[in-house]
């Protein structure tokens, strides 16, 4: 473990999956104990995304951006909100010089598959319908996310291609959860890491899933055919139990003819660049930025 992370590794407090509602409380509580970011140098404004139903999404513009992403937060398809990622989404919009919109899709476990990518895939074909009107270029427009908003936007490229929706410039995917199965080695033998291990990852799966089976889009470690996907930026986190899904998940794009950067972070886990004062947080930042930024360019 990086020596900087693991002195918070006592503090950090544990998430229970089992209690949705409490732990969406518990997140909303400590994201709203952190100082605010500065954003003096971007316009934010909120938005509704017309559709059944509608989606809220806020809009992040730092001047002169003309790409765009379409941002979906993490936190187990379970909790997060626009609120608690209105810091990463800052962050993102500040070091990529991009407009960043933000996505509050609906969560599990009272919105299960597909509920979440229709959210997703409405705001992605808005942004692209209304690209004048957000000052951004149709042609560069990215997906991404943390962790499971990374599989989500992950699946969101995969029905891009397979409905002939939007074209995607690029995938910006932090430490995503793409397997439902978790048959990989670090999902086997991570039963102890910080703040999200097997048993965590379990339970977010059965929220989003239900008895339902998984497809490729709700897992999209599932799908068969990676061809004619974006390119992809790709981190994880050595004590992470998506690792392996995800350096798997890279591979396989390569393998289909798809370009990827693949950066694997020695002694972090799930979700620690949140340390904000680890040396490897703010290269993990300022690397997640940079990769959209030249993505966009």
């Amino acid at each position: 473990m990086d020596p900087e992370l693991e002195a918070f590794i006592p503090l950090l407090p544990r998430t229970d999956l089992s209690d949705p509602l409490a732990a969406r409380k518990a997140f909303a509580e400590r994201a709203a104990a952190r100082p605010a970011p500065d954003t003096g140098d971007m316009e934010i404004e909120d938005h509704t995304v017309r559709a059944d139903p509608d989606v809220p999404v806020r809009v992040y513009r730092p001047h002169q951006a003309q790409g765009a992403i379409v941002w979906l937060h993490g936190g187990g398809l379970v909790f997060g909100d626009l609120n608690t990622e209105h810091p990463w989404a800052t962050r993102i919009a500040e070091g990529a010089g991009a407009v960043v919109i933000s996505v509050d899709y609906r969560r599990a476990p009272e919105n299960r598959f597909p509920a979440a990518l229709d959210d997703a895939y409405a705001v992605l074909n808005w942004a692209a319908e209304h690209a004048a009107q957000l000052g951004i270029d149709p042609g560069r427009i990215a997906v991404g996310g943390h962790s499971a908003g990374a599989g989500l936007a992950a699946a969101v490229a995969l029905r891009a291609r397979d409905q002939q929706g939007p074209p995607i410039r690029f995938q910006l995917l932090n430490e995503p959860g793409l397997d439902d199965r978790q048959e990989t080695w670090s999902q086997v033998n991570f039963t102890d890491v910080p703040w999200s291990d097997r048993a965590q990852v379990a339970a977010a799966w059965r929220h989003y899933l239900g008895s339902a089976p998984a497809t490729p889009y709700a897992a999209p470690a599932r799908a068969a055919d990676l061809s004619g996907l974006p390119p992809a930026y790709i981190a994880t986190a050595e004590f992470d139990p998506n690792r392996d899904e995800d350096i798997d998940y890279a591979l396989r794009l390569l393998q289909a003819g798809v370009s990827v950067e693949l950066h694997q972070w020695p002694g972090t886990f799930h979700g620690s660049q949140a340390i904000l004062s680890a040396d490897v947080s703010q290269r993990q930042i300022t690397e997640l930025a940079a990769a959209l930024r030249r993505a966009l360019a």
